[in-house]
């Protein structure tokens, strides 16, 4: 084993009404009140890149009480603002006008996909310059192109360049992030930035409510369905974690003793610890035992999850609609009947008052999660199944995984998270590049968890500078290098010279970046040392180049494997 040291160190919120008047006690300007609504909002760390059409703003972020955590990469900051969202609450990104915003693109997409609420704000040429038409630099088309792109992946928009209307603007697309879990774009022009308010504005705060006929029907449909049942089970998705109804699903399986699973984008919805959580369902993904009790079951009560094909096995789950309650913060379906207007906080709550008397599901001893205790092999080659093995027996309370996706974030599956929220991964959007920069939005997130990176080579080459993020912040994450020389899931889809990529020394980047340690990792006896020597190094980060073979993959890329080939 080789070692290389280089010294180097959740909760929704509920917005506040911001006051009329600025902190200085004169007119409010835009960019002032934008920082306030900002903080009513929660949020106490902006992701970004200076650049010069953003200037002016970053000058009043640093006057603000927010921190700017200046990152390497405009992807990377949006991959750390929506980690950061997602642990935190809501996040925040601020860059400059097309080659800071259309670099981020990807990063917002993935939140859009996979609901979270990160606001994007982009400075942008100023509206008198705009007047004459000029070739500015950072031009594309004409100077409406950015703001147009943004609208495809953002649940709401504006233009903060009339201060008549860029006030309400602002209230209109936090309240939408907050409404919708889904990002905003803020286009701020550099000559609006301290333009005040022309008239005294106080805003007006409007709360969504449930259509209450629809709403008592619905639940009056579902507690009719699930009380003739024999055989209910509870699948938990990723909207009870973002809308931070975790602790009511919990009283509700408790409350009728209803089992429950998750689905891999909302794994650790629930500690699953819990002893009514079975564990991730995905189809054939996921172990034999969960698969067929979920797939048996007469009764799912589908919350809050989006029906993606990860999510679903690769097509391989078999729910039948008919025998659902599903609801999510877009619709509600009863078997065939929808119901419109209905909040999933509503619906949830209601479910946790209704009248609800259903059987009580015994779950087969065979179901539960078999944990032998890792038993070291000190001269073995570290495979996949043995290195999450391992990886599972360290974790605790005091961690959050961080997956980035391949067969690590398949891998990760089967690990045992202990509380809600301390498993990040983009297991819908599956956008390569996203843990590394994702570990520190959660660390800003949450200072109290320590990240435990899973990434693969390959996405790792892509975003692995942003460990400089770290270093720079005294952070101190542990990133597990799966390093089998190449895309190991497109090798599994389809093998060519296409998916390897060149073998670096992972281990000496720590070299480079100034600060942090590196181990290179053959044997089982090699990662026993490097995990014991990175849980002790809490000041700084450590980084494990773990070699695998090119064919070793996980025993859900196994199942799955297994499942297909039946169908082919």
């Amino acid at each position: 084993m080789a070692i290389r040291k280089v010294e180097g160190r959740k909760p929704t919120r509920t917005a506040k009404t911001a006051k009329p008047a600025a902190r200085n006690g004169g007119p409010q300007t835009i960019g002032d009140y934008l920082i306030r609504r900002l903080q009513d909002y929660g949020i106490a760390h902006v992701f970004g890149i200076p650049g010069d059409f953003v200037l002016q703003f970053y000058s009043l972020l640093e006057a603000s009480p927010l921190t700017v955590v200046g990152c390497t990469r405009e992807d990377n900051a949006g991959f750390a603002a929506d980690a950061y969202a997602r642990v935190h609450g809501m996040g925040a990104v601020c860059v400059t006008f097309s080659v800071g915003g259309l670099s981020m693109c990807n990063s917002i997409a993935g939140a859009y996909a996979e609901k979270s609420p990160i606001v994007v704000i982009s400075g942008a040429p100023g509206v008198d310059e705009k007047r004459s038409d000029p070739l500015l630099h950072h031009r594309v088309r004409d100077f409406n192109t950015q703001r147009e792109v943004f609208e495809k992946i953002t649940v709401a928009s504006a233009s903060l360049d009339d201060p008549l209307t860029a006030f309400r603007d602002i209230d209109r697309c936090l309240a939408a992030a907050d409404r919708y879990k889904r990002p905003v774009y803020l286009e701020l022009p550099r000559d609006r930035v301290r333009t005040a308010c022309p008239y005294p504005y106080i805003p007006k705060e409007e709360k969504p409510v449930s259509d209450k006929h629809a709403l008592r029907e619905a639940l009056e449909d579902a507690t009719q369905m699930i009380n003739a049942s024999h055989r209910p089970v509870i699948i938990a998705g990723v909207e009870i974690h973002r809308f931070g109804l975790g602790d009511e699903v919990v009283r509700l399986a408790e409350k009728h003793s209803l089992p429950m699973v998750a689905t891999l984008l909302g794994k650790s919805v629930v500690s699953e610890k819990h002893p009514l959580y079975l564990g991730v369902y995905e189809g054939a993904m996921c172990r034999e035992p969960v698969r067929k009790f979920v797939e048996d079951s007469d009764c799912l009560i589908v919350l809050g999850t989006l029906m993606t094909d990860i999510d679903m096995g690769i097509f391989t789950a078999r729910l039948d609609p008919g025998k659902s309650v599903h609801v999510t913060s877009d619709a509600l379906q009863i078997q065939h009947h929808f119901y419109h207007d209905v909040l999933l906080a509503d619906f949830v709550k209601g479910l946790l008052k209704a009248d609800l008397s259903p059987p009580k599901r015994p779950i087969p001893a065979h179901c539960r999660r078999d944990e032998p205790r890792f038993e070291l092999e000190p001269d073995a080659i570290v495979t996949t199944k043995r290195l999450f093995a391992r990886v599972n027996q360290l974790l605790d309370e005091n961690m959050v995984v961080v997956a980035d996706v391949g067969d690590c974030l398949f891998a990760a599956a089967d690990l045992t998270i202990y509380r809600d929220t301390e498993f990040l991964s983009p297991a819908y959007y599956t956008s390569m590049g996203f843990a590394i920069p994702a570990s520190i939005g959660a660390q800003f997130g949450n200072a109290k968890l320590r990240p435990i990176v899973l990434v693969g080579d390959g996405a790792f080459q892509m975003t692995c500078l942003e460990l400089s993020t770290a270093v720079r912040h005294g952070f101190n994450p542990i990133v597990l290098v799966l390093n089998n020389k190449g895309y190991g899931t497109e090798r599994f889809l389809c093998e060519g010279p296409f998916n390897d990529i060149l073998n670096w020394e992972y281990h000496r980047l720590p070299d480079l970046l100034g600060g942090g340690w590196g181990f290179e990792v053959h044997t089982e006896g090699d990662l026993e040392k490097a995990l014991n020597a990175a849980l002790a190094n809490s000041d700084r980060f450590s980084l494990l180049n773990i070699h695998l073979e090119p064919a070793d993959i996980s025993p859900a890329l196994e199942r799955l494997a297994k499942t297909l080939s039946k169908r082919i």
